[in-house]
């Protein structure tokens, strides 16, 4: 029998930037005109930082700008209301919800649905905690219906 063999050993992905990359043709302002641009097309901070690394060249952020994504958007006032990961997760909920609406019998995505609820109101708790979301915020689920509909 052949064995596969992916190439990779240990974690997968890539790896951090060094320090300071000279190479990077950016400078401090420039990188953030672009978070804030690519923040006005409705675009996450993860994927904002997608795109800075794939198509413009730029390792890190933090390492050109000496700031995070998140703290460039909140210092021009575009953060979202709900923070990325909660709203990746309320996605995902609404997403599982619907299909078990035409598959009832599907018991391990109903167990699953209830994992990613129970996280849901996990992540919730702390975020309220921190003061990121409303002191009443409260988790449901026509109301997450609501939320990924109108995009945060």
């Amino acid at each position: 029998m052949a064995r596969m063999y992916s190439g990779k050993r240990g974690k997968s992905g890539s790896k951090k930037p060094l320090a300071k990359a000279r190479w990077v043709e950016f400078g401090k302002e420039e990188a953030e005109r672009l978070v804030v641009k690519l923040a006005h097309d409705k675009m996450q901070a993860a994927q904002i930082g997608l795109v800075l690394r794939d198509q413009y060249g730029i390792p890190s952020v933090r390492n050109v700008s000496e700031k995070k994504i998140s703290t460039i958007l909140s210092e021009n006032k575009i953060l979202q209301k709900i923070p990325d990961d909660l709203f990746n997760l309320l996605k995902r909920a609404v997403k599982l919800r619907e299909h078990m609406e035409k598959n009832r019998k599907d018991y391990h995505s109903k167990r699953g649905l209830e994992l990613l609820e129970s996280k849901i109101r996990r992540l919730v708790k702390y975020y309220v905690r921190e003061e990121k979301l409303a002191a009443g915020w409260k988790y449901d689920a026509e109301r997450a219906k609501l939320i990924v509909q109108t995009g945060g």
